[in-house]
């Protein structure tokens, strides 16, 4: 049997953990990165379809272009931060599903074919995969800070041009700076939101 995290590690990444909108002056580095990566790759997905595509921005071309098509106050938290990962989705997912899902990758394709159930199924399981990357980024010890308030097609238009990746949100990431995270907000209790049936 699979034992429980320790508390220290489930603040860590949930507890404890806060949505930042100020940066250290320390960079993330490559292997950090990658490390980030090969842990949210593990998160579950229907039929393993992994439509997540993301793209790293952290030259300053690449920040001050993301920041061009941000809100007002999302500008200095993208050009301020090591770098903020665009979560997006690829609509063409099902392309993938020889390499991914090799025993039924046919008859998935086929499936993923009927309208509207590619892009459905693309915008839930690209969602679960950024949520992964929040997750699998705290776990090691970084601290995260997702948004929206940018314009989507835009970011469309520049970091996903000649595709059908479309973006979702985006998750600066970094080492936060304690004094630019709000009070905390409640959260709702479990009979708010949840009943047994």
């Amino acid at each position: 049997m699979t034992a429980a995290l320790p508390d220290h590690s489930l603040d860590q990444i949930f507890r404890s953990a806060r949505t930042f909108n100020g940066w250290a002056d320390r960079p993330v580095e490559d292997a950090t990165v990658r490390e980030i990566y090969d842990l949210m790759k593990w998160g579950p997905t229907s039929a393993n379809c992994s439509p997540a595509r993301l793209v790293w921005v952290r030259s300053a071309y690449g920040k001050a272009t993301l920041a061009g098509l941000a809100t007002e106050p999302n500008k200095p938290k993208i050009l301020q931060a090591p770098v903020t990962v665009i979560i997006g989705h690829d609509l063409d997912f099902a392309a993938e599903l020889p390499k991914l899902l090799p025993h039924a990758a046919e008859v998935m394709q086929q499936y993923f074919a009927a309208p509207g159930l590619a892009e459905v199924t693309a915008v839930r399981n690209g969602t679960l995969q950024g949520a992964y990357l929040i997750i699998a980024a705290r776990a090691l010890g970084l601290d995260c800070g997702p948004m929206s308030g940018f314009d989507n097609a835009g970011v469309d238009r520049v970091f996903f041009s000649s595709t059908r990746i479309q973006s979702n949100f985006i998750c600066s990431i970094g080492y936060g700076d304690p004094t630019s995270v709000f009070p905390r907000n409640p959260r709702l209790s479990f009979e708010e939101v949840g009943r047994w049936a």
